[in-house]
């Protein structure tokens, strides 16, 4: 059986979110070729999701989109928020082609129902015979119906928990990895992005969890490190069954590929303790 991977490339790493509608199309290309190379010379299975960035963050502000359908212009935000993520899904797509890959994209718009904001159900057989034919799926955050809020948005995270969670019960491909590829080189006690001496979290459990929360929350109960709790939380959800997760920068060539290629501690571990 071969080992199935998940990884998430951040909207940071693909686009300026200082700029609408912008991606970084040198990035994109060089993280295409890493997982391409990393393919070659190793065999396993990969399911690549991908944020949003500047693209649907844009119109998803602008209509509160996850808050969900107040009115009729929401229903035009839900539109212009599934057309925007699936543009920049295309561009992330057809890297992935020109690099060697069968890459197929999955709209969770289009096959995924919600209830408050979580997935509910969502129909995993054509991701399933992609992975039989040895092709890469990739998924992205995107909005979704809901059958409570009438709309929401599903962020890439959320997806791929739902996927390992899934895949992970009786199917013939299981999870055996996570990584979330940022621009940040892990997880830090405090925003590096403000403070050089942040230090690095190199490892994550249910042990540990707590003390890091509080020193990433501190005495104003704001996550520092922008929402990345959320994130840990939900990775370690999947230790439970045995998937182990890494935050990683990618900025840094060649660090996908060695992740890819099995090499642990380039960032930060969420284990099982």
């Amino acid at each position: 059986m071969f080992e199935l991977i998940l990884v998430k490339l951040g909207g940071s790493v693909i686009t300026d979110k200082s700029k609408p509608f912008t991606e970084d199309i040198n990035t994109i290309k060089r993280l295409a070729k890493e997982i391409h190379e990393a393919r070659e010379e190793k065999k396993f299975k990969l399911i690549i999701g991908h944020g949003g960035g500047s693209y649907p963050h844009t119109y998803a502000e602008i209509f509160r989109t996850n808050e969900g359908v107040m009115n009729k212009r929401s229903y035009e935000g839900i539109a212009k928020v599934q057309d925007a993520a699936s543009i920049l899904n295309r561009i992330i797509v057809n890297q992935l082609i020109n690099a060697g890959e069968n890459a197929v994209s999955i709209n969770p718009s289009s096959c995924t129902i919600a209830e408050n904001g979580t997935i509910k159900r969502m129909f995993l057989e054509p991701i399933e015979k992609l992975l039989d034919f040895d092709m890469v799926p990739v998924p992205y955050g995107d909005v979704c119906l809901d059958s409570k809020k009438g709309c929401c948005i599903l962020s890439t995270e959320g997806i791929l928990s739902y996927l390992a969670k899934e895949f992970n019960k009786d199917k013939k491909y299981k999870v055996s990895r996570v990584l979330l590829c940022g621009r940040v080189g892990g997880v830090f006690n405090d925003n590096p992005d403000e403070n050089p001496d942040a230090e690095l979290i190199p490892i994550i459990t249910q042990k540990n969890i707590k003390k890091i929360e509080s020193v990433l929350k501190g005495s104003s109960g704001i996550d520092v490190t922008g929402g990345m709790m959320h994130k840990v939380k939900m990775m370690l959800e999947l230790t439970e069954l045995g998937i182990e997760s890494e935050v990683i920068n990618v900025k840094k060539s060649g660090i996908l590929k060695r992740a890819l290629l099995g090499e642990k501690g380039l960032g930060t571990i969420i284990r099982k303790d």
